[in-house]
């Protein structure tokens, strides 16, 4: 089963994953943007310019994401591995989304829609979307605000952008308090996937 990691910078996510890596070692554990990949490369220099088009970016990120699953998840599904990715589509459609809605040079009616309609046609859904719920405050304070995208005002329409996802979708989500002792959380996340694993079965 394919489980995702959602949620604004700063929410804790790598310390999750970190953490599900060693509770699941025979998992395949991953994350987006890739860090091993020149699509990956492509994405973090984008994210370092401020000037980036965000059409394109959009595409880099895309492109990504369609390499990942080719290289790592299809084969991991495939072979019956659990599949643990920090940050998947749902990023995409959240962060992208935000940012086409902010960009003066294109007039997207919906752009979340917009983006979700581009992965349509070859992305794989997740079984399982963990949502680490924190507010957009305490999110750029904790992620520094070292990147255009961890800034208040952007993560205030992302965590919007993510609440829309959920309504949307609320069977596959579930909402984890980000607020909370490390542990807590962990502990809150891993119920959720022995529930989701215990269903898949």
């Amino acid at each position: 089963m394919l489980v995702t990691l959602e949620g604004l910078d700063g929410s804790g996510k790598t310390t999750v994953r970190e953490a599900l890596r060693e509770r699941y070692p025979d998992a395949t554990v991953t994350r987006e943007p890739t860090d091993d990949s020149w699509y990956g490369e492509a994405v973090y220099r984008s994210i370092a310019d401020d000037d980036a088009d965000p059409l394109a970016e959009l595409f880099l990120y895309t492109a990504d994401h369609a390499a990942h699953l080719e290289r790592v998840i299809r084969p991991a599904l495939e072979a019956g591995d659990l599949v643990i990715s920090d940050r998947y589509s749902d990023s995409r459609f959240a962060y992208q989304g935000a940012t086409l809605a902010d960009a003066p040079a294109y007039d997207f009616a919906d752009p979340i829609e917009y983006v979700v309609d581009l992965h349509r046609p070859f992305s794989i859904e997740p079984d399982l979307t963990i949502y680490l719920d924190l507010d957009p405050e305490t999110a750029a304070e904790r992620a520094g605000t070292t990147n255009k995208f961890e800034r208040t005002a952007y993560l205030e329409t992302v965590r919007e952008n993510y609440e829309r996802l959920l309504e949307r979708d609320p069977e596959r989500f579930v909402r984890v308090d980000a607020t909370q002792s490390p542990d807590t959380v962990l502990e809150a996340v891993v119920d959720a996937l022995e529930d989701a694993r215990q269903s898949d079965r």
